[in-house]
């Protein structure tokens, strides 16, 4: 009777560990510039900053976006009645999600690609 207890006990503790959750991480993929960023650069900051149209400074490399991320963020982060607001002439705020792809890919450490 024992011996039946115990092959019980640990026949039951075996088939318990396959029963328990196990929390799965998910691998979130971070933001880069050539497949986030400059996507939304083209389209919501043209053609200010957008050659040959634009006469203001150029956001066409990432290089030069890498440079004035923490700017741009300031700035589109701003209240349209605010001095600096951007983008100036919608006069329209980004929506939080546009303004959001920003802040995470810099928070995801500037990557490129």
């Amino acid at each position: 009777m024992k011996k039946f207890i115990l092959v019980f006990l640990v026949a039951t503790v075996v088939l318990l560990q396959f029963c328990t959750p196990k929390t799965a991480q998910v691998a979130v993929p971070k933001l880069t510039y050539a497949d986030n960023v400059q996507p939304l650069i083209a389209t919501k900051c043209a053609p200010c900053h957008i050659p040959p149209r634009g006469n203001k400074k150029p956001y066409t490399t990432f290089e030069s976006v890498k440079e004035d991320i923490d700017e741009m963020i300031r700035r589109v982060q701003l209240n349209p009645t605010d001095k600096g607001f951007m983008p100036f002439k919608k006069m329209e705020k980004l929506p939080d999600s546009v303004i959001n792809v920003l802040v995470q890919w810099q928070a995801d450490g500037l990557r490129e690609k």
